[in-house]
């Protein structure tokens, strides 16, 4: 049994008596009230398997007993939990997202065996401290990207990681399915975008000066059963998934299937493969008619896949993630018909180009009830009308997006990739960009100082982003995001004072009892005394940036 005061991330408020405690027993029935369902399953197929527990169903009022309730008192996200001898557990929501944000909160108080698969001590005793937490999140987009395109993640990585997510009270996985190394999933009517464009010969090993490759082709790619497996799975455990499929830049892979996509005027890209290598590419795609109509058949595949309805207590189900970052705009200055279309449209530039590009797609999805989001660069040469933003460079972009009424959500790359490495020293594997240490996620405030009240209010919450290009395999993502993630998690979720004053030291303390419950689900994390001798890499070069990172 975890005490009140060692959940993570912190709640609101706890009280109650902590010496007392209230039974969960094998007799112990579980009672949900309409609504409450996935949350009911959850609980028996989870936390009864893990501690073999049968919870039953049985009448609303037996003492020995876990009730879900929803409460319209409470906000969608918010709950209650009150565990009192004598009268069992209930949790009250203020939608089902509530609840099953109080199941997560409940299955931390049973301790690290809650996290498990199965019972390992099949005759304990388990029991929940007595006391009352009342809770509700801070910010409404509690994000994690998962990069999927630089190292394919299979389907059950994808699954666990949102079990991972679920457990820290993260609510949208922004999958990034599109890149230059590879296109990651099934549509239908273009085919070779995974029969040539999901795998790719081979890989460099480490960062791009590094001289060291693994001579094997890599690849996969998600069907379209497996995407719709992914969302449901997302659903029930009230994550909205978020996929990106990457324009106008970042498409080597797809003009490497399909190479009329590409500036065939100034490069041979039939001539082009899916990318080997990391770094910006400058195989972008061509401003044309038919690029636009190619991109748009894969789009309404995609909203198929990915319905808007999927996630109602947040409403982010509804967006689409189109990139727009990293465009080099070397071909089009090249192009006789780039140049021809800026001058048809009456552009300013290359810039107004892209710019146009993105209000392309915004008006599309705008149209289909959707909404567009993209990295800050779609700011540049104007921004969008009802596009949103992923402020990724720094704050700048996302502070201008506020200030110009647009939504924001705040990723940026010196705080919150954590791709970057958790600590100096040669230890570290593949050291990527300034030290970033639990301490200092932990420390990382999404809402800029710059931002008064009322444009604050556009900051929709924050994310941490996991890029791939040196992570190969499940190992190396685990290695990387934690134990960041659950301090990033506490930043999203609960009212933290200003960063200075954040009680840093509790947040070790309770992360004394939360590495236990790490190790139950399998996480191999990086332990606070520095990686284990299996999770280095020696000898392969990454990026390190030394000195604190620009703070703006």
């Amino acid at each position: 049994m975890s005490g009140m005061t060692d959940v993570i991330p912190a709640p609101r408020a706890v009280a109650g008596p902590p010496d007392r405690a209230v039974p969960l027993d094998r007799g112990t029935i579980l009672w949900a009230a309409e609504g409450t369902g996935y949350t009911e399953r959850w609980l028996r197929g989870t936390l009864g398997a893990a501690l073999g527990l049968p919870l039953p169903p049985g009448a609303e009022d037996a003492p020995n007993s876990v009730r879900l309730r929803l409460d319209d008192s409470l906000d969608p996200e918010a709950y209650r939990l009150a565990a009192v001898a004598g009268r069992g557990v209930e949790i009250r929501g203020g939608s089902p997202a509530g609840v099953f944000w109080g199941a997560q909160t409940l299955r931390q108080l049973l301790g690290a065996d809650a996290f498990r698969r199965a019972p390992v001590r099949p005759h304990a005793a388990h029991a929940v401290p007595a006391g009352v937490i009342e809770d509700a999140p801070r910010f409404r987009w509690r994000g994690l990207m998962l990069d999927v395109a630089r190292h394919f993640m299979p389907k059950d990585g994808v699954l666990r990681h949102l079990d991972l997510m679920a457990a820290h009270k993260l609510n949208v996985l922004h999958l990034h399915l599109t890149d230059d190394q590879g296109w990651r999933v099934e549509i239908k009517r273009y085919p070779r975008l995974t029969e040539v464009g999901s795998w790719r010969a081979r890989t460099r090993f480490g960062h791009r000066a590094s001289p060291l490759w693994e001579d094997k082709p890599h690849g996969g790619h998600y069907t379209q059963d497996d995407i719709r497996e992914i969302v449901a799975y997302a659903a029930e455990r009230h994550i909205a998934v978020v996929p990106e499929i990457d324009v106008p830049g970042h498409s080597q892979a797809a003009i490497a299937a399909y190479p009329e996509l590409g500036n065939t005027d100034v490069v041979d890209t039939a001539a082009l493969t899916v990318w080997d290598d990391w770094g910006v590419n400058p195989n972008v795609l061509a401003p044309t008619d038919a690029t636009l109509r190619f991109y748009e058949g894969v789009f309404e595949e995609l909203l198929e896949l990915f319905p808007a309805d999927t996630v109602t207590s947040t409403g982010f189900s509804r967006f689409v993630h189109i990139g727009g970052d990293e465009c080099p705009k070397e071909q089009w200055r090249a192009s006789p018909a780039a140049q021809a279309r800026i001058a048809e449209l009456g552009l300013a530039g290359e810039d107004a180009l892209q710019s146009w590009f993105i209000g392309h797609f915004d008006a599309w999805f705008t149209a289909r009830g959707r909404r567009l989001i993209g990295w800050d660069e779609i700011l540049e040469g104007g921004l969008a009308a009802g596009a949103a933003v992923s402020s990724w460079r720094g704050y700048a972009g996302g502070i201008a997006a506020a200030r110009a009424g647009h939504d924001v959500v705040m990723c940026p790359e010196q705080q919150v990739y954590l791709d970057h490495r958790q600590a100096p020293g040669e230890d570290e594997p593949v050291p990527i960009g300034y030290v970033r240490t639990l301490e200092d996620v932990y420390r990382f405030e999404p809402v800029p100082p710059e931002l008064d009240q009322a444009q604050a209010r556009h900051v929709l919450g924050a994310q941490a982003n996991v890029w791939t290009e040196v992570m190969e395999d499940q190992a190396r993502v685990d290695y990387q995001v934690f134990p960041r993630l659950a301090a990033f998690a506490e930043v999203a979720w609960s009212a933290l004072p200003a960063p200075a004053e954040r009680d840093f030291a509790d947040f070790e303390r309770r992360m004394t009892a939360h590495y236990g419950r790490l190790d139950a689900l399998g996480v191999g994390y990086r332990p606070p005394t520095g990686p284990r001798p299996w999770q280095r890499r020696p000898g392969v070069l990454g990026r390190p940036l030394e000195g604190p990172p620009p703070q703006r």
